[in-house]
């Protein structure tokens, strides 16, 4: 419809006033809620051609419009905007093909392959809250991209090498006590992150004592002790001392035993891992072609720079003048080792956090640098930090919120706010336990997605299993209602088929929500954002109830009208689905 409009927009303006105009400056956009109409004709473009006022340009074009296609019923104009309504008719021939199409929303394939990175945890403590926003988005844009017809890669770069896993390792050993995760009952990731935060609490004694013998707090921090076994340990590890090697195995196998526990609840998964132990080395070559090539300049003491002067960003370090590299040499390496791997690579994708930006506008900028054309395929996808209504996580002291800790404390919110509302009588203990999980994790995922990435948060772990407002739960009760209704539908003999039937203004508006439904995961796959998938859902559930208040649907005596309604929901309750999926979140049939 909307290629239709625009091509008689362009062929009534050539028979009105003789004029060309181009077929992307007549394109329709949806009417506003507060105009009447379906489909808007902004006519200021025109005005040249007509030499007359937005009013009569409009009044004329509409007149013209309203004779040449049939589905126009009707139009108004408001200054310089055409409003066109679209007929009955229309809606309800485009409904039977979104409730016959296959996969409806989804994308023919396209042949383009991204790669999406989430997650990347360090080896020396359990996931967070902050954790839990980055494995949601990571993972709904990876399906999201699926769902646009591309071929997608989940994988994560997991830290698992370096000063602070020394310390856990260290702590450990000190006062340990040969502690397991067996012997303590404790998840492998919990019990290093327990030693983690010990290893703190030694060191700040440590630095104590030195300030109190007179020494400078920064001297302090670089001679505790605890601090150089920590770095000399990690010195072994680069020379291959056995036992700190094996020791780093034992620990780190603890951590992804826990980890696969972790995201497994989580529901999120990857097809690809990569170890900063095999990373953290590539990029030197790299960077010393760079050298040879002249992209990069060696200062006195040895070391390697970019001049990022013309981006008017800092030069950035790239090589020691020991000859060991930074994080940045890594990143390049492992970057040029992804696309090595995956030749067909359309983009790489990075869910990290926003405190990263600049490093990831010098990373590309430096891939560029040096020749790399994909670099411009590169994405660094920034979402803004988490927070608690009382402020900031701090792991080292061991006041973060731990991610297993709060998916099992909102279950249990679920739980409680289900048992009290009742309904769920006749369910198994498992299938309970089950819808209680469902509740839960939906409405922390939910609540988690709908904040547009870029956007910093306050995390309300009630608010985000409440049955009201804009909540998982308040979407996954709807999709309940829909299948209880269909069910007593069926239970009672009746058809969904239907036949031509004339449609009111509320399943107009239902199926006009229906068909955004393709648009709204492109733009979502586009903009790298859940978020508008979240809201669009939030609006068709929205729409869906006051259909479901306002209109009778097992009491409409006419059975055909009966029959529509019935498919009306079916398909609503299909998209809700298809859509909440998406987003990694699951809705129950029962609630």
């Amino acid at each position: 419809m909307e290629k239709l409009i625009a091509q008689k927009v362009v062929e009534g303006i050539n028979h009105l006033y003789g004029e060309s105009v181009q077929e992307n400056q007549a394109t329709p956009q949806k009417t506003r809620p507060d105009f009447e109409g379906d489909l808007t004709v902004v006519v200021f473009p025109f005005l040249r051609a007509s030499k007359k006022s937005p009013e009569q340009t409009a009044e004329e074009l509409g007149a013209y419009l309203l004779e040449q296609i049939d589905a126009i019923t009707a139009y108004n104009v408001v200054k310089g905007f055409l409003n066109l309504s679209i007929s009955a008719n229309f809606w309800l021939d485009e409904f039977k093909s979104i409730a016959t199409t296959e996969n409806y929303g989804f994308a023919t394939k396209t042949g383009k392959t991204y790669m999406v990175e989430y997650s990347s945890p360090n080896t020396n403590k359990p996931l967070h809250l902050g954790h839990l926003r980055n494995n949601f988005l990571g993972y709904s844009v990876a399906e999201i991209l699926k769902a646009n017809g591309h071929n997608v890669f989940k994988t994560q770069i997991i830290n698992d090498r370096g000063i602070h896993i020394c310390k856990s390792m260290l702590a450990w050993q000190k006062f340990g006590n040969e502690e397991t995760p067996v012997t303590n009952g404790l998840k492998g990731d919990h019990l290093v992150g327990k030693y983690y935060v010990e290893f703190d609490k030694a060191y700040k004694k440590e630095i104590g004592d030195l300030i109190n013998q007179g020494k400078d707090k920064e001297i302090a921090e670089k001679e505790a002790p605890i601090f150089k076994e920590a770095q000399e340990m990690l010195r072994q590890w680069e020379e291959g001392d056995k036992e700190v090697v094996a020791l780093w195995k034992k620990m780190n196998g603890w951590v992804y035993d826990g980890f696969d526990v972790t995201y497994k609840t989580m529901g999120v998964d990857f097809d690809e891992l990569y170890y900063e132990s095999d990373t953290y080395i590539l990029g030197k070559d790299v960077v010393e072609k760079g050298l040879k090539d002249e992209v990069f300049y060696q200062k006195e003491d040895g070391s390697i720079w970019c001049d990022l002067s013309a981006e008017k960003m800092d030069d950035k370090l790239l090589l020691r003048a020991d000859g060991t590299s930074v994080y940045m040499t890594q990143d390049i390496g492992t970057a040029i080792e992804r696309y090595k791997k995956h030749q067909d690579l359309s983009g790489l994708i990075y869910t990290v956090g926003n405190e990263q930006n600049h490093h990831f506008k010098v990373l590309f900028t430096i891939l560029k640098k040096l020749g790399y054309s994909w670099a411009d395929g590169c994405y660094h996808l920034s979402y803004g930090m988490i927070e608690l209504p009382e402020g900031k996580m701090k792991s080292r002291e061991g006041t973060v919120v731990d991610a297993d800790d709060l998916m099992a404390s909102i279950v249990e919110d679920a739980k409680t706010m289900t048992q009290e509302r009742g309904h769920i009588e006749g369910m198994s203990e498992e299938e309970k336990e089950q819808l209680f999980s469902t509740i839960g994790l939906g409405g922390l995922k939910y609540f988690l997605l709908k904040v547009d990435p870029k956007k910093g948060m306050v995390f309300d772990p009630k608010e985000s299993i409440d049955l009201n407002g804009n909540t998982g739960p308040f979407i996954q009760y709807a999709h309940a209602r829909i299948q209880s209704l269909l069910a007593k539908a069926n239970d009672l003999g009746f058809s969904q088929q239907f036949d031509v039937v004339d449609i009111n203004e509320k399943e107009q508006e239902l199926i006009k929500k229906l068909k955004d439904f393709p648009t709204i995961i492109a733009e979502s796959g586009t903009n790298y954002s859940p978020a508008l998938l979240c809201n669009y859902i939030f609006d068709l559930v929205k729409e869906y109830n006051h259909f479901y208040q306002t209109v009778d649907i097992l009491r409409e005596e006419d059975k055909n009208k009966l029959a529509f309604r019935l498919s009306l929901s079916k398909t609503v309750g299909k998209v809700i689905k298809t859509g909440m999926k998406l987003l990694g979140i699951e809705v129950p049939n029962k609630m």
